[in-house]
């Protein structure tokens, strides 16, 4: 049984207690959707743990923002809690994450980060049929933050929510269970005031940092939905 998760973002009491869950459904690997990296104030914790799991790791946008010294183009907050990223992350941490892919495939599945015409960045709102391209039967991407779980004619698509900050109205830790034909959709609560202790500690002192984790939504308050949709229609 895998544990496929997503978008940990330096959440090590929501990482940690989602390995916990799984060690207890029963996984005995672990695959990573990338963006270990950004938000929260323990990104070297998060990435040690996954490495000595022996997790898979993909690379996510916040990861390559981070490997290659570059802020975030759409967001100065993310560019701001970057620095942090920057000042934790060891460098032998750094060039594990540089040699990541965003993409990676595994018998039937193929893994991503975002999507499959951008495996690092495109944001799958919309999901069809038309969208999962290639020859696989199971898609599983995160990036959105938002679980997902549908069947599209013989194609099935996964987005295991993110485990660091859910933005899907539920601020329990999402993540998901893949045994290579069944996928099951799981959440696990965390000590949220653990997380912002961290932050705290790091030297953050802005609510709107962490608030939003109470309420499994955006920094902002935004609650996030992804729309599944048999066909796109073309004209």
């Amino acid at each position: 049984m895998i544990a496929v998760i997503s978008d940990v973002h330096g959440n090590f009491p929501a990482l940690r207690a989602v390995l916990s869950e799984a060690d207890r459904l029963g996984c005995t690997r672990v695959i990573s959707l990338g963006d270990v990296t950004g938000y929260y104030a323990e990104p070297e914790k998060c990435i040690d743990l996954l490495t000595q799991r022996g997790a898979v790791q993909l690379l996510g946008n916040h990861d390559g923002y981070l490997t290659e010294g570059t802020g975030c183009p759409r967001s100065r907050l993310v560019s701001s809690l970057l620095e942090h990223q920057a000042r934790v992350v060891r460098p032998d941490q750094v060039e594990l994450l540089a040699g990541l892919s965003s993409q990676y495939e595994e018998g039937d599945a193929c893994f991503v980060h975002g999507g499959w015409e951008d495996p690092r960045d495109q944001y799958l709102y919309r999901v069809s049929a038309d969208k999962l391209s290639g020859a696989w039967r199971y898609y599983f991407s995160g990036h959105t933050h938002v679980q997902v779980l549908a069947s599209l004619g013989d194609k099935t698509y996964c987005n295991p929510g993110s485990v660091g900050q859910p933005r899907d109205g539920d601020p329990r830790a999402a993540f998901a269970l893949f045994d290579g034909s069944r996928i099951v959709l799981q959440r696990v609560a965390y000590d949220i005031d653990e997380t912002v202790a961290a932050m705290r500690r790091a030297g953050y002192d802005e609510p709107r940092l962490w608030e939003n984790l109470y309420i499994g939504a955006q920094i902002g308050g935004r609650i996030d939905k992804v729309e599944i949709i048999e066909r796109e229609h073309t004209k």
